[in-house]
């Protein structure tokens, strides 16, 4: 999976299509035998002492990661820890959180936590025709470009649950191909919030990726060299934005080589 490879074992072989189907996208049976980290789920089973719990556990290599009495929730909460691992793993492929899609030829970068509106952003560019790569990561090569890391957006809705919907229901393509970025935008939504952007220097440029980049502590070399090139040959722009159709709106009104602005940060 993006050049990781993970080893997955279970003490109930019944348990194995469980697990493999809760693998992050993108990835594929190995050919060697040789890991980089090694994922086991032991499910509790046997006759227990009275007055003890039967625990079902999941460990990454010896780190113990899941300990739960419901196997069902096991399986629910390990599809996190696989993405994790795999991003913690990847090798010529550094994760950022972000939103990504592509606009006129080129991708634009949404990093963001969660609850910061980045879906949202991503859903009203697809919308106005932007090419879908992720809602959650962008996945970068050495070169400054963007994978696709194409899993349904998930929309959050005041008072229902969560959404998982598919891009084309937005009538937006999945990328198939990289796409160098050329935008980045720090875009944090505040209610009745302008669109003022500053544009950030490189230096803070990275700063500012650094701090949605899950691999930067276990790799920051790396890391810094990835976000050094993205930083180098895109514009990252910092703000505070109202509603998304205002992001939409500015970005219909841009040239399409360059975005003219006035502060620089």
């Amino acid at each position: 999976m993006h050049g990781a490879s993970l080893g997955l074992r279970t003490t109930d072989p019944d348990l194995l299509g469980e697990v493999c189907a809760r693998l992050p996208l993108g990835w594929r049976p190995a050919k060697g035998h040789l890991v980089d980290r090694l994922v086991s789920v032991v499910a509790a089973s046997g006759a227990q002492r009275p007055g003890l719990r039967r625990l079902h556990v999941a460990y990454v290599d010896s780190r113990l990661v899941l300990r739960t009495p419901s196997l069902e929730d096991l399986l629910f909460d390990l599809r996190s820890e696989l993405e994790q691992t795999m991003i913690e793993s990847a090798q010529g492929r550094l994760f950022v959180h972000a939103g990504a899609v592509g606009w006129r030829g080129r991708a634009i970068l949404i990093p963001g936590s969660s609850h910061s509106g980045k879906t949202s952003l991503v859903a009203a560019l697809l919308r106005a025709g932007a090419t879908y790569y992720s809602d959650e990561y962008a996945v970068l090569d050495a070169e400054g470009r963007v994978h696709a890391y194409p899993r349904p957006l998930l929309l959050r809705r005041d008072g229902l649950p969560d959404a998982r919907i598919r891009p084309e229901e937005f009538g937006a393509r999945v990328a198939r191909r990289p796409l160098r970025v050329g935008l980045v935008l720090a875009a944090r939504h505040r209610e009745r919030g302008v669109w003022r952007p500053i544009r950030l220097t490189p230096g803070r440029a990275v700063l500012a990726l650094l701090r949605h980049t899950p691999a930067a502590r276990a790799s920051p070399q790396i890391a810094l060299s990835y976000l050094e090139t993205v930083a180098r040959q895109a514009m990252v722009l910092d703000g505070q934005r109202g509603e998304a159709d205002q992001i939409v709106s500015w970005l219909r009104d841009r040239d399409d080589n360059a975005w003219r602005l006035e502060r620089t940060a």
